[in-house]
């Protein structure tokens, strides 16, 4: 009976995970400015429970919350506002440049390995031009309304739980914990590490794009301001984010850069940097309570950008913290957790009784 009973169960569970994915891509113009707001909303409870303290209304504690968020809007989009002036300031001889170069590689890469349609390929002269490239740019509005919208509702759902319109730690405590002493303590750790992992994660993000800035200005790169932008936005993407830059500034420094050795310096600065930031200084700040394996890291982001897109990739490590944290409270799942975070689960053997064994 209790083996039927546990076929039955695996049965359900094999049938609910698929479906439950299944609902979060589908609905996720939901979940996804859901799951954000509430990422969001943790960094600034501290400051609403302060304001709480000193007796201050809260709709004007709301109010001084709207304004930060405003204002760093306004500070992401001065940046990109002024990259793109930086780009658009750019006449075409760099692109002619690059048509030149690439145009050139291409047809070495093709003798090398014996491959002529590249030969008689004219799509690099067509796809390196600044009117190729703001030609691109076009199907891209659709992903910008889309985004906006999502940053609509995000804010809204920001404000609803700031509000206490929507409490996370009584819904914990009603369906996940059930009790009310463990769900405060699993919230207040949660919150905790949650808004350790975000600060460190702009702060370390904030200097590596400031770096990889100055070094893409050293050097003579052009669009330093584009690339600090860009490194910023793209070092939230776990282990993935590094990578992308410093192939992408590789490829981008060998239109400008004639000197092999000085391209080769300049990627290895470029990977100084993200190694810098990334591989020594981040951990050391995020201690070992965010030691999250390889392999979970790279599965995360595979799983929630195949769900959720590129809002999914930001998102993968929060999420997984926010599980690990979970699992941590439960024996049966406390396994589990051990193996994200990599730690070596120690394996409790009976003890042998030595009148059982045959000499």
């Amino acid at each position: 009976m209790l083996n039927d009973r546990k076929t039955t169960n695996l049965l359900l569970l094999a049938i609910v995970i698929p479906l439950f994915f299944y609902l979060l891509k589908i609905l996720s113009f939901i979940f996804i400015p859901l799951v954000s707001s509430m990422f969001i909303a943790l960094l600034f409870l501290p400051l609403m429970r302060w304001f709480k303290r000193k007796g201050v209304p809260k709709f004007v504690s709301i109010t001084v919350v709207i304004l930060i968020i405003i204002a760093a809007f306004r500070i992401g989009g001065g940046l990109i506002k002024l990259s793109s002036a930086e780009i658009l300031a750019t006449d075409n001889a760099y692109f002619d440049k690059a048509k030149v170069k690439i145009s050139s590689l291409l047809y070495s890469l093709g003798n090398f390995v014996g491959l002529d349609f590249l030969k008689s390929m004219e799509t690099p002269q067509d796809l390196v031009s600044k009117d190729a490239i703001m030609k691109s740019l076009a199907p891209t509005v659709d992903f910008i309304s889309s985004t906006i919208s999502m940053i609509l509702s995000t804010l809204f759902f920001v404000l609803l739980l700031l509000a206490e319109s929507m409490d996370v730690q009584k819904i914990m405590n009603s369906t996940i914990l059930k009790k009310q002493f463990a769900s405060v303590k699993t919230f207040m750790k949660i919150e905790r590490d949650l808004i350790k992992f975000i600060k460190v994660k702009f702060f370390i993000s904030l200097f590596t794009g400031i770096g990889i800035g100055i070094a893409c200005w050293a050097f003579g790169v052009s669009f330093p301001i584009f690339w600090g932008v860009f490194a910023f936005a793209i070092n939230f993407l776990q282990l993935v984010g590094s990578v992308i830059t410093v192939v992408l500034l590789a490829i981008f420094a060998f239109v400008e850069i004639e000197s092999s050795s000085i391209l080769l310096f300049f990627v290895l600065t470029c990977t100084g940097v993200q190694v810098l930031f990334g591989g020594i200084l981040e951990p050391v700040f995020m201690g070992r309570s965010f030691s999250i394996n390889v392999v979970t890291i790279l599965v995360m982001l595979m799983l929630w950008g195949n769900i959720w897109g590129i809002a999914g990739l930001i998102m993968s490590i929060p999420i997984t913290v926010f599980l690990k944290i979970i699992m941590e409270q439960y024996k049966s799942t406390r396994v589990i957790a051990q193996l994200i975070s990599g730690n070596t689960v120690a394996i409790v053997l009976p003890p042998i009784n030595k009148k059982q064994i045959k000499t």
